[in-house]
Parts: C-alpha cells; sequence; structure tokens
C-alpha cells in the first residue's frame, strides 16, 4: 500500500492555519485561539477530496520572534519553546510532499511572512528542476470578492499565484485543494485505504508534568513531540502512527488533566476537552503515574475517565530511576498503587524511566496484549459452564424478602471491552459484590489483562401463552 501524500500547514502565528487544519479534516482537533504561539507540536489528520486522502499537518508559527516584534504579541507562555516550535515547522516541511503557506489578507504582506517565506526556500531540498517540496501560497481571512481583487502584494513573496480562501466559512477551499491535488504524489482513493479502525489507538494519559511527552519521544526514538519541565507544555491530542514488529500502532500524546478548580478558561479548558476526548476513542490508555510524587487524587480521578470510557489501561509508573531503591520496593510501590486505584485492579503496571530508557521497551508488548485482551471472544458454552460453575459454589443471595437473583442464560454479547449479557429473573435482585464476584470468577478462566469487562443483566423474556384452539 503506498504511503499517504503528506502535505504541510505553515505560516507566521495567527494567521489562520489551524482553522484550516480543521476545516481540512473535518473535525476541530486543533486548539483555535487568537493568541499567537497557541499551536506548538506538529498535528496529523487525513482529508479527503474528490475521492483521494491524504495527510495533513498543522504546525506551530514558523518564526514568533518575527510576529512579537509587530503588532500582535507572541503568547508569553509560547515564549520559551520558539527554538522547538521552529524545529517543529522546519522538520514538517521537509518530510511533506507539498507545503500550503498560510498568510493573512488583512494584514497584508508583513516582515514576519518575508522571513517565512525566505526560510521555505531555504529548506527546499532541489530536485532537477523543480523545488521540493513544492508551495502554494494561501491567502486567508478574504471573506468577500472586493477582498478577492486585492492580492497583488502577495506576488513578491514569490511563490507564484496566490489562492484567496476563508478557512473560517469554506470559501475557495475547493479551488485550493484542486491546486493540491496536482502538485502532490499519487494519491490513494478513499476505498483503498486501510481502515484505522483496525489499528491499536493507545493514548498516553496523566496529570501535568509526570513525563507523557518525554515517554513519547522514548518510544519513537526522535523528538517527535516538545518536550519541557514547564507543566501544560502539550495543549492537542497529537497522533503520531508508527510499526512495530509489522503492526501499525497509533500514539496518541495529549495535555495533562487539571483537577476542574485548576483549569484555567480558554485554551487550557479546550486542551483538557481534547484530552479527554482522545481517551473515548483510545483502545489502551498508558496512564502514567509520576514515581517521585506517588498516585495522587488527580490520578486516581483520571484513572476514573479511563473507566467511564471503557478503554482498556496500563498503569506506567515514570521516573523510577529517581527514585531510591531496595530489595521490597517496587513491591511496596505496587501494593500503594493497588490501593489508590483499586478499581483498576486488572491494570498491568510497568515501572519506566523515559529519561534513560529503562523498561520502556515492555510498553508497547503489553499494550498490544492489553489489545488482544480487549477484543478476545469467549464461546458461549465456556461463558454458561463459567457462570453456572460460579452459581453452584456460591449462589446469588435472596435480596428482597427469600426471593433470589436466577441466572438462566449468559453468553459474549460484545468486545472493546468484553461484554457478557446474562438472562435473569430480575435484574434488580443482582447486588453489585456478586456482579464482581461473576467477574473475578470470568477473570480466573481468561484474565483479561488491563481491559475492563462489562456485564448486562436482562430480564427473561416470558413466554407468551397461545389462544386455545377451538
Amino acid at each position: 500500500m503506498p504511503r499517504r501524500p503528506l502535505v504541510a500547514i505553515v505560516g507566521r502565528p495567527n494567521v489562520g492555519k489551524s482553522t484550516l487544519f480543521n476545516r481540512l479534516i473535518g473535525e476541530r482537533r486543533a486548539v483555535v485561539n487568537d493568541v499567537p504561539g497557541t499551536t506548538r507540536d506538529r498535528l496529523v489528520g487525513t482529508a479527503e477530496w474528490l475521492d483521494r486522502v491524504f495527510d495533513v499537518v498543522d504546525t506551530g508559527g514558523l518564526d514568533p520572534t518575527a510576529a512579537s516584534r509587530g503588532k500582535e504579541p507572541l503568547s508569553v507562555d509560547s515564549a520559551p519553546f520558539i527554538d522547538a516550535i521552529r524545529q517543529q515547522a522546519a522538520e514538517a516541511i521537509q518530510a511533506a510532499d507539498a507545503v500550503l503557506f498560510v498568510v493573512d489578507a488583512e494584514s497584508g504582506v508583513t516582515a514576519a511572512d518575508r522571513a517565512v517565506a525566505e526560510t521555505l526556500r531555504r529548506l527546499q531540498q532541489r530536485k532537477g528542476d523543480k523545488p521540493h517540496p513544492p508551495v502554494l501560497l494561501v491567502v486567508n481571512k478574504v471573506d468577500s470578492d472586493q477582498k478577492a481583487e486585492d492580492l497583488y502584494a502577495f506576488y513578491e513573496l514569490g511563490f507564484g499565484d496566490p489562492i484567496p480562501i476563508s478557512a473560517l466559512h469554506g470559501r475557495g477551499l475547493g479551488d485550493m485543494l484542486d491546486r493540491l491535488l496536482e502538485i502532490i504524489p499519487w494519491a490513494p482513493r478513499f476505498d483503498e485505504q486501510t481502515d484505522d479502525e483496525d489499528v491499536p489507538k493507545l493514548a498516553i494519559v496523566g496529570r501535568p508534568n509526570v513525563g507523557k511527552s518525554s515517554l513519547l519521544n522514548r518510544l519513537l526514538g526522535q523528538e517527535r513531540v516538545l518536550v519541557s519541565d514547564i507543566p501544560g507544555t502539550t495543549r492537542d491530542a497529537v497522533d503520531t502512527r508508527l510499526r512495530y514488529f509489522g503492526q501499525d500502532v497509533v500514539l496518541i500524546d495529549t495535555a495533562g488533566i487539571r483537577r476542574k478548580g485548576r483549569i484555567e478558561p480558554g485554551v487550557e479548558k479546550y486542551s483538557v476537552l481534547r484530552a479527554l476526548r482522545a481517551l473515548q476513542r483510545a483502545d489502551v490508555a498508558l496512564l502514567v503515574i509520576d514515581a517521585t510524587e506517588g498516585v495522587t487524587a488527580q490520578d486516581a480521578h483520571i484513572g476514573g475517565y479511563i473507566q467511564d470510557a471503557g478503554a482498556s489501561v496500563v498503569i506506567v509508573v515514570n521516573k523510577w530511576d529517581a527514585i531510591e531503591k531496595d530489595a521490597y520496593t517496587m513491591n511496596r510501590f505496587t501494593e500503594h498503587v493497588r490501593r489508590a486505584l483499586h478499581f483498576l485492579d486488572y491494570a498491568p503496571i510497568l515501572y519506566v524511566s523515559a529519561k534513560t530508557g529503562q523498561r520502556v521497551g515492555q510498553i508497547l508488548p503489553t499494550a498490544l496484549e492489553v489489545y488482544q485482551a480487549r477484543y478476545t471472544r469467549l464461546p458461549t458454552s465456556l461463558v454458561n459452564r463459567i457462570i453456572g460453575d460460579a452459581v453452584d459454589q456460591h449462589p446469588p443471595p435472596p435480596m428482597k424478602g427469600s426471593k433470589a437473583l436466577k441466572i438462566y442464560f449468559a453468553a459474549q454479547v460484545g468486545v472493546a471491552p468484553p461484554t457478557f449479557m446474562l438472562r435473569v429473573n430480575d435484574p434488580k435482585l443482582a447486588h453489585f459484590s456478586y456482579l464482581r464476584y461473576l467477574e473475578n470468577r470470568l477473570r480466573e478462566a481468561h484474565p483479561f489483562p488491563g481491559t475492563p469487562i462489562r456485564l448486562l443483566l436482562k430480564e427473561r423474556e416470558r413466554r407468551k401463552k397461545g389462544k386455545r384452539a377451538k
């Protein structure tokens, strides 16, 4: 299967790159804000046009320092990341098959635009007589025909005819995409693509500054996302696809999830919402815990979010290299984790160090094992035998008067997570402790490591008596 072409969206801060990215992929994945410097990492999504599919990468502003000298100041909390943002954008350009160079019709040509244009020319690698990657000059915020006529100034940037669009309203996007398909390599048709639903999606979640992005970079073996010691560096849920021993895997790095009372309004609030949405589409959550701080109340809250989303989970205790250890340290910490996260007692626990690489190599094999357990389906005969033996050894206690729960039939009716349906006389007679007992018996027969089990109770349908024949 040929790879999908990659298109990079670049430009100075606050010209509408993230708005265009969201419009192309058809969902609000990038955080959009009027403050320059909001986008820091590379975000990758899939776009479709005329039955052709290609990947789109959103980047931070190529030259935030130039923008900060103009009338639009750079976001203060993005200032420490200027060099890293520029490096991320440069790497995206070098990997791209085409570039959408976005400028702002309302601002006209600025010194920052000229700096970006010069940077693009410098990064282009010559292949024969044509520069690579090819660049389309996209003039955003053109909301009327009158504005579309006033584009001559942008020719000075040296990238041919400017293409007027309005990313916010969708104006001119068809013409832009037609031009784009002419310059990118062969793009596979939509129905010729592999189904991403079959690709394991692993979301890296946790509190701010527990080492999620460092862990992702260690897994990838490259500086794929920004890393710093400042809590809250990652704002968007970043998807990264990799191949691990012949298996495609999608890693989702997310913003740190704070307590509700500590979430600042605006960009941070939406970043946390995107982290929670990432859990909804993840198969397995890697819950990262800081070994130097132990399991906190917020770690338990995030564990609850994972459980509510129905995702499978691997508990990853990071910064294990920073702990003074003896022969019993790991056992004591495991007991601590099990007590604090007792509702995730089925989750494997790994002790790693993203800084040194210690035991990081165990994460993907463990996560894929959990993923396989998530899609395990047991035969109906086996399920009935497990539940029947459990009831024989420990019958349900009476709940109302002398009436007790009766289980007539059991079968697995779903996966992701494994879901079992029990036909009973009255679902209201089932106590949660007895359901937990049945769940434990199912896990004894098949461990289902790292994945939750759902039990659905349905009242047995009673046969209607037919009319007597005359």
